[in-house]
């Protein structure tokens, strides 16, 4: 199976490394067409890439070699989660398990990573943007922990593709009211993660608003590619995940021509799905205040706890 593993880990990489640009061209047209306007197509950001690729990156003199590895590292931590979560498949090498907290790590090395690059230049806005960044982070990432976690009770295991595994052979637990709330919890901190609206809005140039691309502001070029690329390659794969968990169907059991086929239609049209369903909910909500985001994320971060309980509950009672 080892060899069956490194097929579907590569496929996956590639298969998300492509879809990634798409999934924002889509949102972005989605919210074009709903605020009535044309939009650039879902072509777009890749267009943006290819352009930023052919350029030399600039970087502010007092920049030191984290802007320089930085963008490097992002992209490498994003494609380990694609390499490790069940996007298309559930085959996982044994070396390299598929575990829960491997995976968060992952998402925090990437944030810390992103932190520091928006720190080193040393200007106003990117500290701004790096501390608002960490402050989101502080309650993201033990939210993705708790209810993630919460889904692992009932499997018995931490490991992602057997969590799948087990909510596909046990359908009544996918609409359970355990499951309900974590799923509810993870959304929410999936949506801040990436940056999406209520919590940031990312199509925002406003300094005293925005957080993610205040730490992006003294990057350009290759640099900067790089970086909107790995942030794309991490909003697919928490997307992924999030549709793995919520219609646990389709994913390759093991690794052959034919199921592979189907897990990569299944993955698309399930990642498409949420995120024409995200970006038509980001048209009739707005941002909250800065001060207000500690207490949506601390909501999610109850109702993860309240699932992780209730969990316990259910399988000891």
């Amino acid at each position: 199976m080892t060899g069956g593993a490194i097929v579907l880990i590569a496929l996956q990489v590639v298969v998300m490394l492509a879809l990634a640009p798409v999934i924002v061209g889509v949102m972005r047209q989605i919210r074009a067409r709903l605020e009535g306007r044309v939009g650039a197509g879902i072509w777009q950001p890749w267009r943006d890439l290819r352009k930023q690729f052919r350029k030399e990156p600039l970087s502010a003199v007092e920049t030191s070699w984290m802007s320089r590895i930085g963008p490097g590292v992002l992209m490498a931590t994003g494609l380990a989660v694609c390499a490790l979560v069940p996007l298309i498949g559930t085959t996982t090498l044994a070396a390299v398990p598929d575990d829960l907290f491997v995976v968060v790590g992952l998402l925090l090395l990437g944030t810390a990573v992103l932190a520091l690059i928006g720190l080193d230049a040393g200007t106003a806005f990117g500290g701004m943007g790096s501390s608002r960044h960490m402050t989101i982070a502080a309650l993201v990432e033990p939210t993705v922990l708790l209810s993630i976690y919460a889904l692992s009770v009932p499997a018995g295991t931490t490991q992602l593709s057997a969590i799948v595994s087990s909510r596909s052979a046990q359908a009544a637990t996918i609409w359970s009211p355990v499951s309900l709330l974590a799923i509810a919890a993870l959304t929410i901190a999936i949506i801040a993660e990436t940056g999406r609206l209520p919590v940031d809005n990312p199509a925002t140039h406003l300094e005293l608003t925005m957080v993610h691309e205040a730490m992006l502001l003294e990057t350009s070029g290759r640099d900067l590619a790089w970086l909107e690329w790995g942030s794309q390659v991490r909003l697919g794969a928490l997307l992924g995940l999030l549709a793995a968990f919520i219609m646990p169907f389709g994913l390759a059991a093991e690794v052959a021509p034919g199921l592979l086929v189907v897990g990569v239609l299944t993955m698309l049209i399930k990642v498409l799905v949420l995120a024409v369903v995200l970006a038509v909910a980001e048209v009739f909500i707005a941002k909250i205040r800065l001060f207000r985001v500690p207490e949506l994320l601390a909501g999610s971060f109850a109702l993860a706890f309240v699932a992780v309980t209730a969990s316990y509950w259910v399988v000891t009672g």
